[in-house]
C-alpha cells in the first residue's frame, strides 16, 4: 500500500472553506492528529449489553484489523466528535465481544481534524501510515472531502456518519471511485424537505436565508433556497456570516430593519445558538429554522431560553427503532444519551463489518461491492446504498427545541 502524502488532496484542502471555519490549532495537534483507542475487552455474558471494559492502549497485535474514526475531537465542534467517538468505541467493543470480523479483533484509531481541511489531510495520511483498513469519518464536509482523496487512492473504505455536502460522493463517483459512502442524508435531499415547507408555512411572509460560507452551511442554504423559490417563495434577504463570530449585532440589525419573519440558517449549532440568543436580546423575535447540525445538547447550553421554538430538520430519530433498542439501552445504562450522530457512527462501522463478513475479505474493493449488493442490517435499520455510496432512503423530520431544553421530533407527515 502506498503511503505517500497526497499533493492533490492538499490542493483540494487549500481551496475548501472548512465547515466550522478556520480555528487556531493547539500546539499538541501539530505533533499528532491520531490516537489509539483503549482496546476493549470482551464483555461477560451476563453484561452483554454493557460497554466492554477497556485495557491500556498497546500496539496492534498481529492479526488485528485497524479501523478508525475521525472528526473534531477538540475545538468548537468537539461535541460532534464525541458523538462519533462514542458510537465507534461502542460498536468496536460489541463486534469484538462477538468474535470480531472474520475471526480477527478490531483495533480503533481516533483522528482529530478539528474540522479543518488541512488537518484532515494530515489525519488521513497519519491513519494510512498506521495501516487502517476502514475509516468512519470525517464529520465536517470540508474535512471529509479532501481526506477522501487519500483514502480513495489507498483503496480504503470511508463512510462518513455526518457529511452532507453532495460533492462528497458525487465527485468521487464521477471518477469511478467506489469506496466512499455515508450513513446520513445529503444537503439536496434536506433542501427538498425544508424549502417547500418554508414556502408553504411562510407564504406571503419575509424570509431570510443565511449561511456560514462553509461547505456544509453554504451547500445546505443553497439547496433550501433553490427549493424554496421553486415552490413559489421569494427570498427577502440572502446573506452570509463568518463562522465563530462572537457579535452578530450588525447582521441582526439588518434582519430587524428588513422586518424579517423567519430566518433559515445553514451553519453549525454554536453560531445558530448565539444568533438566537443575541436576536432575542435585541428584540428581534423572528422564527429561526436550521438543520441537522443543531442536533446536540450543546445548542441549548449556548442559547439558553432563547433557543425555545428554534427548529431544525434531521433524519427521523433512530433511538426508538427496534433495531437500535439494545444499543440505546446499553448507552443509557452507561449514562450516555446517544444523541446526534452517535448511532450513525455506530452504523457506519457496523455496516462495514457486515460487508467485510459477506465479502469474506477486508479488501476495500470487495467490501465496497458487498456494501451495495444487498440491504445491510444496522442500528439505523436496513441500509441500502446506491452506486454513488448514498443511502437510497432517508426520512426527514422537524425537531423543535422546547422550554425545557429538549429537542422534540414532530410527527412525520
Amino acid at each position: 500500500m502506498s503511503k505517500k502524502f497526497s499533493l492533490a488532496a492538499l490542493a483540494v484542502a487549500a481551496t475548501l472553506v472548512v465547515a466550522c471555519g478556520e480555528e487556531k490549532k493547539e500546539e499538541a495537534a501539530a505533533e499528532s492528529t491520531t490516537t489509539t483507542a483503549e482496546a476493549p475487552a470482551a464483555a461477560p455474558a451476563a453484561t452483554e449489553t454493557q460497554e466492554a471494559a477497556a485495557t491500556p492502549a498497546a500496539p496492534a497485535a498481529e492479526g488485528d484489523i485497524i479501523v478508525a474514526v475521525a472528526g473534531p475531537m477538540t475545538g468548537d465542534l468537539a461535541a460532534f466528535g464525541e458523538q462519533l467517538k462514542r458510537g465507534a468505541e461502542k460498536v468496536v467493543a460489541d463486534i469484538n465481544a462477538k468474535g470480531g470480523v472474520l475471526g480477527r479483533q478490531l483495533k480503533l484509531e481516533i483522528g482529530d481534524d478539528q474540522c479543518d481541511p488541512k488537518q484532515a489531510v494530515q489525519v488521513a495520511n497519519d491513519l494510512v501510515k498506521k495501516g487502517v483498513t476502514f475509516v468512519a469519518g470525517h464529520f465536517c464536509s470540508g474535512s471529509s472531502i479532501p481526506a477522501s482523496d487519500i483514502y480513495a487512492e489507498e483503496g480504503i473504505v470511508q463512510i462518513t456518519p455526518a457529511s452532507t455536502n453532495p460533492d462528497f460522493t458525487e465527485v468521487p463517483a464521477s471518477k469511478g471511485v467506489k469506496t466512499i459512502f455515508r450513513t446520513c442524508g445529503r444537503d439536496d435531499a434536506q433542501g427538498i424537505f425544508a424549502g417547500p415547507w418554508l414556502a408553504k408555512t411562510y407564504a406571503g411572509k419575509k424570509v431570510a436565508i443565511l449561511d456560514d460560507k462553509s461547505a456544509y452551511g453554504q451547500g445546505l442554504a443553497n439547496e433550501t433556497a433553490k427549493n424554496f423559490e421553486s415552490s413559489g417563495g421569494t427570498i427577502a434577504i440572502r446573506d452570509t456570516y463568518t463562522a465563530k463570530e462572537k457579535d452578530f449585532s450588525a447582521l441582526i440589525s439588518k434582519l430587524k430593519d428588513g422586518a424579517i419573519d423567519v430566518v433559515y440558517i445553514g451553519g453549525y449549532h454554536n453560531d445558530v445558538a448565539l444568533i438566537a440568543r443575541q436576536s432575542r436580546e435585541q428584540g428581534f423575535n423572528a422564527d429561526i429554522v436550521s438543520a441537522d447540525a443543531l442536533n446536540t445538547a450543546e445548542f441549548w447550553s449556548i442559547s439558553g431560553p432563547a433557543g425555545e421554538g428554534v427548529r431544525y430538520s434531521d433524519a427521523a430519530s433512530a433511538v426508538n427503532l427496534d433495531s437500535a433498542k439494545a444499543v440505546v439501552e446499553a448507552f443509557r445504562a452507561d449514562s450516555y444519551e446517544p444523541e446526534g450522530y452517535t448511532l450513525n457512527s455506530y452504523a457506519a462501522i457496523e455496516a462495514w463489518a457486515a460487508a467485510a463478513t459477506a465479502a469474506g475479505s477486508i479488501e476495500g474493493a470487495k467490501v465496497a461491492d458487498a456494501m451495495r449488493a444487498a440491504p445491510i442490517p444496522t442500528v439505523l435499520g436496513n441500509l441500502t446504498f446506491n452506486d454513488k455510496g448514498d443511502l437510497t432512503e432517508v426520512n426527514y423530520a422537524w425537531y423543535v427545541w422546547n422550554k425545557d431544553g429538549k429537542a422534540i421530533q414532530e410527527p412525520l407527515n
